[in-house]
């Protein structure tokens, strides 16, 4: 069975897939990144990852992968297929494409972690059918990923879609791109969270914490989510005013919530548009299956357009 091997690298696991030519997930496996060993590690870990995965598929299958998908956190150079920067797992200007390519003997396309989930978003969940969206995942920080007629958008320099350093606070915090009150320092889960913490007076505390209590009527929690749904939701204006999308895709942990953001969220949004179409506001579809049905994705166009080629 022809297949490509999908792999999404986190800051603390990776999870992988072999993926069909439909999309269907014929294995998937998960280990952690171990990014406390050090960058070589990482990336020593990436490659044996990723060859036992072939490994599995050519027992299994009875045929090699035909290609390879990965998605990675920071700042990627997707053409060059190089791993520019990534703060939490410490490589500089990894060239991951040539690495694995030579490991595995298959080619092999890199990309954006953000940017790889919201290409599975828009293809084959919450965007579906969609000539243009926007997704957002609301994390441990915040990015976005800009989906114009089936693909993603990188920008002229990889950077598009970079929603969490918008300014929404001029006096906020500070952020560790080195502005103030960037909307990921207001609106991201570990936001939410700390906010949480610092108002109940628990460092366990979380935002899944934060949003139970919301639920609950209680007053603090209450401030503590209205005051990120707002900056939240001031960030999204400037993004659809700049961006004109059809549907708004809101994925990671905060999203969870479900009713008690996307309420809230919808109608804050609703109260700053002027001028502007109001987008469709939707929960992401696919969990935490995104990055690797993106990484899927990625490997079956890259086959697509060698062919084509």
């Amino acid at each position: 069975m022809k297949h490509v091997i999908a792999l999404d690298v986190g800051g603390t696991g990776m999870k992988a897939a072999l993926v069909g030519a439909d999309g269907e997930l014929l294995h998937t496996a998960r280990r952690p990144t171990e990014r406390e060993r050090g960058p070589d590690a990482v990336i020593a870990g990436i490659l044996d990852f990723a060859a036992e995965l072939h490994a599995i598929g050519t027992e299994r299958f009875g045929t090699p992968a035909a290609a390879a998908g990965v998605a990675v956190p920071g700042i990627v150079d997707e053409a060059a297929g190089v791993a520019v920067y990534a703060t939490n797992l410490g490589w500089d200007h990894a060239p991951l494409r040539a690495l694995l390519s030579e490991r595995l003997g298959i080619p092999v396309a890199l990309g954006h972690d953000v940017r790889t989930g919201g290409l599975a978003e828009g293809r084959i969940g919450a965007g579906e059918g969609t000539d243009r969206f926007l997704f957002v995942p609301l994390g441990t920080g915040i990015a976005g990923a800009i989906g114009i007629d089936g693909r993603v958008e990188a920008g002229a320099h990889g950077y598009a879609g970079e929603i969490g350093h918008v300014v929404v606070r001029h006096d906020g915090p500070p952020c560790g791109c080195g502005q103030r009150g960037c909307l990921e320092t207001l609106a991201s889960a570990s936001a939410v969270s700390r906010a949480w913490a610092a108002a109940v007076g628990d460092p366990e505390a979380d935002a899944a914490d934060c949003a139970k209590a919301v639920a609950s009527g209680d007053p603090r929690a209450l401030a503590v989510w209205q005051d990120a749904v707002a900056a939240l939701a001031d960030g999204l204006v400037i993004a659809l005013t700049l961006l004109d999308p059809r549907r708004l895709i809101i994925g990671g942990g905060l999203a969870e919530a479900r009713d008690t953001l996307f309420v809230p969220l919808r109608a804050a949004v609703a109260e700053r548009v002027t001028f502007q179409q109001l987008p469709d506001i939707v929960p992401a579809a696919l969990g935490d299956t995104a990055g690797c049905l993106g990484a899927g994705l990625l490997a079956w166009d890259l086959l697509a357009t060698e062919v084509s080629a």
